[in-house]
């Protein structure tokens, strides 16, 4: 196989005014790393469809940016997950939560767009925002964690294993 006719990855394009060498690949950010793991009441799944808002819960779904549209809607939460490796082997590097709701019934949902970009885009710099989660909610993503891959768990910050104490 030439590895110079090898297909390049899928990589979403951000133009930054900062770019000053401007050549191929120039400011790419590379999603390859990123999984998304959907919470609904007592469930924990990854489901990578939601890095393209085609999450099961997402799909057939009509979502508006005002919660008072959606008055029966039930809370779900993305949460953008970024995986890295180190000496060590594989860990979890970055992780964020964001709130929707969704009424399956109506196919109505809420999200705020924004705050799903900026969430996703903190998991990507290696932080953890999962302080919104609650008790339940961070103790299934947890056990969802740590069993999908007991070796990224074990090799993992405490700051993250604290986060979902």
């Amino acid at each position: 196989m030439d590895l110079n006719n090898k297909k390049k990855g899928m990589d979403l394009n951000i133009i930054s005014s900062t770019n000053t060498h401007g050549g191929f690949g120039a400011g790419m950010i590379n999603l390859s790393n990123m999984s998304a793991v959907i919470i609904e009441g007592d469930e924990a799944y990854i489901d990578i469809g939601a890095l393209h808002a085609k999450s099961k819960v997402e799909k057939g779904i009509k979502f508006v940016t005002d919660k008072n549209e959606v008055p029966n809607g039930k809370k779900c939460w993305i949460v953008w997950v970024a995986g890295d490796r180190n000496e060590q082997g594989p860990y979890y590097a970055g992780m964020s939560a964001c709130e929707m709701l969704v009424d399956r019934e109506a196919r109505r949902g809420w999200k705020i767009l924004a705050d799903h970009v900026n969430k996703m885009d903190a998991a990507m710099k290696r932080r953890f925002v999962l302080s919104e989660l609650n008790d339940s909610e961070k103790a299934v993503l947890r056990k969802l964690l740590q069993e999908n891959n007991p070796k990224m768990w074990e090799n993992s910050s405490d700051e993250l294993k604290q986060a979902l104490a």
